[in-house]
């Protein structure tokens, strides 16, 4: 077995956890999270690599960050996450990479670094925004971010605070990778 195949089987884990530990049916989920019980079904046993707007559905419906689902399924525990241990995932849809880069503790924040492939974009559906605040700041490179019919155009060192939920993209669409922080306020 492979890293990529062990992450999918944490990440299936955690999210037969998740919904187990609310009492809630494959059914139950599938309709809050606007997603077939039958995909649900094969990402808890390991069968399907979940995409990220598939993360952010599911994360969403139980009321928390993708980055907190990711971070309980991922992280071990203490005060120092050293870089050859920071969990990371790669998109199977479209090469988008994420690094859980911060420790697992109480503190209420996430920092994510995410590396998007050039001519890539990723959505998100608001249900993925509901309950925290999230900061993004462009690393390297130049992101495309569509926050609902807005649209913001950031460079290197820019930093933007996202607004109120709403679907949202990310979008490279340069001919270069675009590495960019993701700080996620969430509930302690």
């Amino acid at each position: 077995m492979d890293d990529h195949d062990d992450i999918d089987k944490r990440i299936g884990a955690r999210i037969r956890i998740e919904r187990e530990s609310r009492g809630w049916s494959l059914a139950e989920l599938a309709r809050r999270a606007s997603v077939s019980r039958a995909m649900i079904h094969k990402v808890e046993h390991g069968q399907s690599s979940p995409t990220a707007n598939l993360l952010g559905k599911l994360s969403g419906a139980f009321g928390l960050s993708m980055s907190r689902l990711m971070a309980r399924a991922e992280l071990p525990h203490g005060r120092l996450l050293r870089k050859a241990d920071q969990p990371a995932w790669t998109d199977p849809e479209t090469g988008y990479e994420r690094r859980h880069v911060s420790p697992s503790s109480d503190m209420p924040l996430d920092l994510v670094n995410v590396v998007l492939p050039a001519q890539r974009h990723v959505s998100m559906p608001a249900s993925a925004y509901i309950f925290l605040r999230q900061l993004v700041w462009v690393l390297e490179g130049e992101l495309v971010f569509l926050e609902g019919t807005v649209r913001h155009e950031l460079r290197a060192g820019d930093c933007l605070e996202l607004g109120a939920p709403a679907d949202c993209e990310f979008r490279n669409e340069t001919t270069a990778p675009c590495r960019y922080a993701v700080v996620v306020l969430r509930n302690p």
